[in-house]
């Protein structure tokens, strides 16, 4: 219901970007990388969540953009393909391929359905997609390299570091 909203705010840069918070954080210490994705995103950005991150993050008021709140619950993991249809509905609404929005998945990694998302991102032509916090024991070093050169997959690092890569920084 917002679509038209959303468009016009992006047009004007009063929203820069989007970053998908797929996933979760773990219970360990240390594991606290989405959250700190939030709290290091800047108040021109909207954070969409899909998993049960959600749940580390959406106490705080993060305020919103012209009326679009800057934290939008996309659902759970198992509605991943729900995200692409949004991204690529952007992508037609903005003439141009989902890669070349103002987009930075920033991916979960912990569960076996996570192999489906990441599969299908990939299958997609999805490109730039930051995986971890600790990445899959299958992704062999080779392995990693090719999706790397091929995908420009990335390794979490530190989360103020990677919003700064993402924001062009």
């Amino acid at each position: 219901g917002v679509a038209g909203t959303v468009i016009d705010a992006v047009k004007s840069g009063a929203i820069r970007r989007f970053f998908l918070i797929g996933g979760c954080d773990g219970a360990a210490p240390g594991r606290n990388y989405y959250t700190e994705v939030a709290e290091a995103a800047p108040a021109d950005t909207v954070m969409l969540t899909l998993g049960c991150g959600k749940f580390r993050i959406n106490g705080t008021d993060h305020g919103n953009i012209g009326g679009i709140p800057r934290l939008l619950d996309l659902g759970q993991c198992n509605d991943a393909y729900s995200a692409i249809k949004i991204a690529s509905a952007l992508a037609d609404a903005f003439e141009c391929g989902v890669n070349d929005l103002p987009l930075s998945l920033m991916v979960s990694w912990f569960e076996q359905k996570a192999t489906a998302v990441l599969l299908s991102l990939l299958a997609l032509g999805i490109k730039g997609i930051h995986l971890g916090p600790t990445l899959p024991a299958f992704l062999t070093p080779t392995l990693l390299a090719v999706l790397q050169e091929k995908f420009d997959l990335r390794a979490n690092g530190d989360a103020a570091a990677d919003v700064a890569r993402a924001l062009g920084q």
